[in-house]
């Protein structure tokens, strides 16, 4: 079984993630782009008992921008950067930000989502589903 370990710039907070991720996704959503500080955030996500999580982190819940459930965001007191966040639209699955991996062969994503919102000089290709 395949096994990654996500961590954050310093190293305290870490996600180890067996198996293939159920979902990898791309996301046009202002909330993501504030959050990634990018023109989009790249996000792979697990079920529950997927992940294991190691080390301390602070928490921040956020209104999706679709007004759903809240979402649980989860970064590292030390570095700031977000690791991992759970809730919204899938609360039986911990999205992992792939930047966080530092691995260049992560796989593609398959979905692109809240395009609308998608930078104009900005084209997701490949093999994608793509939503407004």
């Amino acid at each position: 079984m395949t096994l990654r370990t996500a961590s954050c710039r310093c190293g305290r907070l870490r996600a180890e993630c067996a198996g293939e991720p159920v979902r990898i996704s791309v996301c046009h959503c202002l909330n993501c782009k504030q959050r990634s500080g990018s023109a989009f955030a790249v996000q792979a996500r697990w079920p529950l008992d997927r992940v294991k999580i190691t080390g301390e982190s602070t928490t921040w819940v956020a209104a999706s921008e679709s007004g759903g459930a809240p979402t649980d965001f989860h970064f590292c007191p030390t570095c700031g950067s977000t690791v991992w966040y759970r809730g919204g639209g899938m609360p039986d699955l911990i999205a992992v930000a792939v930047g966080n991996f530092a691995d260049p062969a992560f796989p593609a994503p398959t979905v692109s989502v809240w395009e609308e919102r998608q930078c104009d000089w900005l084209s997701i290709t490949g093999t994608v589903e793509h939503h407004d």
